[in-house]
């Protein structure tokens, strides 16, 4: 059972995370723009989040590639969020992808040793 929740919870966690950024496009849609300058300015805020699903593709396959990936993400974000630096409600926006970047790299090391275990 905690097998299958140490698999499960960075995969929920990243999509979480990323459903929870794109919630932040939504303000594109505030009616003095036209359609399509609206959907333009929609996929212009959504860039990051494309990004990091294919970030998400990426640590699907490969665990540890991407939960490397993941921590680095956090830790440009917190650069860019300047969380460190008189931000830290940031934080709590992007303390997911931290969390998301270690548990992947957790699920790998423990899959690994079991793999390794297995050959012996």
């Amino acid at each position: 059972m905690s097998k299958k929740i140490l698999y499960w919870s960075p995969r929920i966690i990243g999509i979480l995370a990323i459903l929870f950024m794109m919630l932040f496009s939504l303000d594109c849609f505030d009616g003095n723009e036209t359609f399509g300058n609206q959907l333009i300015c929609l996929f212009m805020h959504n860039l990051p989040s494309l990004g990091c699903i294919l970030l998400l593709f990426i640590a699907w396959k490969w665990e540890l590639v991407g939960g490397i990936l993941f921590i680095l993400i956090f830790i440009a974000m917190a650069i860019f969020f300047r969380s460190f630096a008189g931000n830290p409600a940031s934080l709590a926006v992007i303390s997911p992808f931290l969390i998301t970047g270690i548990l992947f790299i957790v699920h790998h090391q423990l899959h690994k040793g079991r793999a390794s275990d297995r050959a012996n």
